[in-house]
């Protein structure tokens, strides 16, 4: 399961002395047990799939993504670089994303259906996409190809 490998993950960067990966981990690790306990009560870890894992990895990717442009924003380039190095290391556990041509064949079919309300669409499109690709993005790319603006 992925939860073994975060954990083998972080045992092994304790040994090497690897402290940013340790530290990123180390959060991951406590994030994906709160939202065990909040899933699952005290069942916990027990209870815990990979795509719970998935969920949490993806959610912690974008607060550093959103980080990375404020501090970017706010001239904070030390600080935007330590988040970049952990953004980099969480997305060692996502899923490979998709690249614009496959994201766009995979939406196109969704795009031409007869279909006007959005977040239907939207919902089609993410549930397609299966967390592939950024929500920001499916958006953005579904308006183009539906036209709509």
């Amino acid at each position: 399961m992925l939860i073994d490998d975060i954990k083998s993950t972080i045992g092994a960067s304790l040994k090497a002395g690897d402290s940013r990966r340790l530290e990123t981990l180390r959060f991951l690790l406590a994030a994906v047990r709160n939202a065990a306990i909040a899933k699952y009560g005290a069942k916990g870890e027990d209870g815990l799939t990979d795509a719970d894992v998935l969920d949490v990895i993806r959610r912690q990717a974008k607060s550093h993504r959103e980080s990375i442009s404020a501090f970017t924003k706010a001239g904070r380039k030390e600080l935007s670089a330590k988040e970049s190095e952990e953004l980099s290391i969480l997305e060692e556990y996502l899923p490979k994303q998709l690249t614009d041509e496959e994201l766009t064949v995979l939406l196109q079919p969704i795009a031409d259906s007869p279909e006007t309300n959005f977040g239907l669409l939207m919902g089609r499109a993410m549930a397609a996409v299966n967390g592939r690709a950024d929500g920001g993005r499916v958006s953005a790319l579904l308006r183009q190809l539906a036209g709509r603006s």
